[in-house]
């Protein structure tokens, strides 16, 4: 008889999905978001990117922070807006960010929430080349 441990270990093995993208850090301090804050900004038409090339001494890696005022809408329309900017972070900054570099995206009003997927991940590819131009 097999061990069910292993026959577990298989299954899940085969159930991953073919691509895996990594995930880039949080900004969770407020001194980090403020830091940004200071630094580059780029204006599209769903939201505001702010980027800020980090010091010699800090963290390696990408680094990213969301974040949505009270403009954005309740809280159901500002966590709505900020699942959505995760995600084309998710699928955009390992291949377009660069390493070394705090990125911020900051919700909009009205369109965050509610623009076409496709068209977040084109403003987001648009507003990367802009800052690294």
């Amino acid at each position: 008889m097999t061990n069910p441990t292993e026959h577990t270990k298989t299954q899940t093995a085969e159930a991953q999905p073919a691509a895996v993208f990594a995930r880039p850090q949080v900004l969770k301090n407020r001194s980090e978001f403020i830091a940004a804050s200071k630094a580059q900004r780029v204006s599209s038409p769903s939201f505001n990117l702010q980027a800020r090339p980090r010091q010699a001494g800090e963290a390696d890696g990408i680094r990213v922070g969301f974040t949505c005022s009270k403009k954005v809408g309740n809280a159901v329309a500002r966590n709505r807006a900020k699942r959505r900017l995760r995600e084309i972070a998710r699928l955009v900054l390992p291949s377009a960010g660069r390493d070394g570099y705090d990125y911020v995206l900051v919700g909009r009003p009205g369109t965050t929430a509610a623009r076409n997927f496709e068209a977040l991940l084109d403003d987001l590819r648009r507003a990367l080349e802009k800052v690294h131009a």
